[in-house]
């Protein structure tokens, strides 16, 4: 739900900076009494959003908690499109898109250094 203010509000500062109404073509939503939902908008100037998220048991207890899939696209001030698709779990909000950042890989001399380390443990009474 968090994610449906904020898309909204990033709708009304590219409207507020255009300084023109911008239509919204389409939207939806659907909200349901044990706590799923899902929503949907589009707007003429090419801004567009949508989640389904549901309460899943998670963690050790099985304590609920939200879990959601969506996707939002939109076209930057520089005219690149942007596109992302995302999950958000317990473990976090983990976002897919052509257009972030990839890490590097790791140098192989550290990766040989972390395998060997891992297979290595230290006893814990040594300091």
């Amino acid at each position: 739900m968090k994610f449906l203010i904020v898309s909204l509000a990033l709708v009304a500062i590219v409207a507020a900076q255009q300084r023109q109404p911008i239509a919204i073509l389409r939207q939806s939503q659907d909200l349901s009494p044990e706590g799923s939902y899902n929503y949907a908008y589009e707007t003429e100037n090419g801004i567009a959003a949508s989640e389904t998220g549901s309460p899943q048991p998670v963690g050790p207890k099985g304590e609920p908690a939200v879990v959601a899939q969506g996707q939002f696209q939109y076209t930057a001030p520089d005219g690149t499109p942007i596109a992302i698709s995302y999950v958000a779990d317990e473990n976090g909000f983990h976002p897919q898109g052509a257009h972030l950042p990839v890490a590097p890989p790791v140098p192989e001399l550290i990766q040989r250094a972390v395998n060997y380390v891992l297979t290595h443990p230290q006893p814990e009474n040594q300091q």
